[in-house]
């Protein structure tokens, strides 16, 4: 594919894959960017915060840094506070509030749609569209996008 070829939506989609690389987490890797006039305003991937370790898998049960989803074999879309790190909507809205970046009436681009927390977060940072390669378990989550007219949309692969 030439650079022509590539859509906008295809470019952002590719940007929010790039930070996913950068995900260490044991289960899934996610990555999302934050886009308004088409230019990326910031961008974020699943991990822990700053200064904290990453997850390991449950080798040694006193070991901290496990990973408790694994450990105590959590389904996905569910006791997401059980988890070390911060999701990747999370850390682009962090990302863009550290260096002074207002979201207000942007979009995100998301290799996954997001769970309830990260829903609600979007919802209040302004960002009115979500736009997602893959879904993630969480009902929940589509019911309160439609309710606050914040618009989910799956791009094709």
């Amino acid at each position: 594919m030439s650079t022509s070829d590539t859509s906008w939506h295809q470019f952002f989609m590719q940007h929010a894959r790039l930070a996913a690389t950068r995900s260490k987490c044991l289960r899934r890797h996610v990555g999302a960017v934050i886009v308004r006039d088409r230019y990326i305003l910031a961008g974020g991937y699943n991990g822990p915060p700053k200064g904290v370790s990453h997850c390991v898998y449950p080798a040694d049960p006193q070991d901290p840094r496990i990973c408790p989803r694994l450990r105590d074999n959590i389904p996905s879309g569910t006791k997401i506070e059980c988890c070390r790190g911060l999701h990747a909507e999370q850390n682009a809205i962090i990302q863009a509030a550290f260096v002074g970046v207002s979201v207000k009436d942007s979009v995100i681009y998301c290799t996954h749609s997001p769970c309830i927390t990260c829903l609600k977060m979007v919802i209040n940072a302004g960002i009115r569209t979500i736009y997602y390669a893959e879904s993630y378990p969480d009902s929940l989550s589509e019911q309160m996008a439609q309710e606050a007219h914040v618009s989910l949309i799956l791009l094709e692969p």
